[in-house]
């Protein structure tokens, strides 16, 4: 087998053309009567046969074996993984802001897939709306056994430990300050060394793309060119594997005797990505006020409804705030929308303490929330000069549906309890004259 090579393609949606051993892609035709040096053609679909073109998501694959060579799937026991789907029915959703300490790395050996457990979601991925959300914690890399998500494409949030993402098109080394996007459906293997913890995103409803720029123009927010998309890497091993696929929010196993990551090459815009957060030129106002959080999208999975959202994904960078006359930390505020948020390092400007990098917030439809006490009293007296935010990399998932907590996130023990009492120090300033 050949050494796999870390070699990237850059932008976003293009038509990408990829051949790891000289020959391999086809001339002229994409399935010809017998593929080239033996190789079997097949196409996957990430959308619907005839979505618009300019939507339209598909891979021409050239591969050792058809990906439907493998034994008969069996469900495993729930009590096997904490990954779970919609719809997240199992316990009553409080309207209570919620926020949880990281999550202990594990003391055995736990792999990717081992490591996830579900912190709540949205809609149901058999009716292809809504997300699930999920954090990970792991210290040994998949051996043996490979995973794919029928139910939605994958973003994934490094926060501690570099990920190797072995995927069928191709290696995404995926750090944190990074994201690395895996398409719904397709087979990966996850690798790291050491201790590894982060995000994920799992969304059931269309795929994630960069937003419309609007007013601000042509230029601004994520560049398509600094989306990188690997080459093509195969393996030909054979052996004892298995295939753990999720599929309308169950987890599956099949027998398989050799590596599904076969592919030899491939075309097409339906492609694992990976996306350097530190390329994000942020958008900030130079006059006065904080602007919404929007202005600070990198992408998002758009609804049947028009400015309305499945999910977004914004950051809050290293970035200057420059604004005279304001409250410069986020406002309070009560949303339509729904906000969870994370911390890959540093701190927030929104919190004093206690959102730790590796751990999470929530705050669903019209709860309230904002600066806690310390930081409103320190933010209504700073003196306005330009102050350059450094050192932080907060994160927030927004969605058009409430996240529902699973039974697992309101009963662990790194749930924020207190959390409430951060704002009970705000005091009353009022004065009628």
């Amino acid at each position: 087998m050949p050494q796999a090579e870390l070699r990237y393609q850059s932008g976003f949606g293009n038509e990408f053309a990829t051949e790891a051993v000289k020959g391999a892609l086809p001339v002229g035709q994409n399935a010809p009567q017998k593929a080239p040096l033996g190789l079997y053609t097949e196409q996957l679909s990430g959308t619907a046969f005839t979505a618009p073109r300019a939507t339209n998501r598909r891979t021409w694959t050239y591969r050792i074996r058809p990906s439907v060579t493998h034994k008969p799937f069996r469900e495993l026991p729930a009590e096997v993984s904490l990954f779970r789907s919609g719809p997240f029915t199992e316990v009553p959703t409080p309207p209570n802001q919620m926020r949880w300490n990281p999550v202990p790395m594990p003391e055995k050996k736990t792999d990717f897939v081992e490591g996830i457990v579900t912190m709540g979601g949205s809609g149901d991925p058999a009716m292809q709306v809504g997300v699930g959300i999920h954090l990970y914690a792991a210290n040994a890399p998949m051996q043996g056994r490979y995973f794919y998500n029928a139910d939605g494409e994958m973003m994934i949030v490094p926060q501690q430990g570099k990920l190797g993402i072995h995927t069928e098109l191709g290696i995404l080394d995926v750090a944190p300050g990074e994201i690395g996007v895996v398409p719904r459906g397709m087979k990966m293997r996850v690798t790291m060394e050491g201790a590894s913890r982060g995000y994920i995103c799992e969304n059931y409803g269309l795929t994630f793309r960069l937003p419309e720029l609007g007013a601000i123009g042509a230029n601004g927010l994520a560049n398509p060119r600094d989306f990188l998309t690997p080459v093509a890497a195969y393996e030909d091993e054979e052996g004892d594997f298995r295939i753990v696929g999720k599929f309308l929010g169950r987890m599956w196993e099949a027998e398989i005797d050799h590596s599904p990551l076969d592919v030899v090459a491939w075309h097409g815009n339906y492609a694992p990505y990976k996306y350097d957060l530190a390329r994000f030129n942020c958008i900030n106002t130079v006059s006065f006020d904080h602007p919404d959080p929007s202005i600070y999208t990198v992408m998002t999975s758009p609804s049947v409804m028009a400015g309305t959202a499945n999910a977004d994904f914004a950051i809050f960078p290293p970035r200057w705030l420059v604004a005279e006359h304001t409250f410069r930390p986020p406002w309070f505020h009560r949303n339509m929308m729904n906000e969870f948020m994370g911390l890959v390092f540093g701190e927030y400007d929104a919190k004093a303490e206690g959102f730790l990098p590796g751990g999470a917030s929530l705050h669903n439809c019209m709860s309230g929330h904002g600066p806690d006490a310390e930081t409103f009293e320190k933010a209504s007296k700073a003196e306005l000069k330009p102050v350059k935010l450094d050192n932080t990399l907060a994160f927030m998932w927004e969605t058009g549906l409430p996240v529902r907590p699973t039974k697992f996130a309101l009963e662990t023990k790194i749930l924020q309890h207190e959390y409430y009492e951060c704002w009970q120090g705000l005091k009353k300033h009022f004065r009628s004259s």
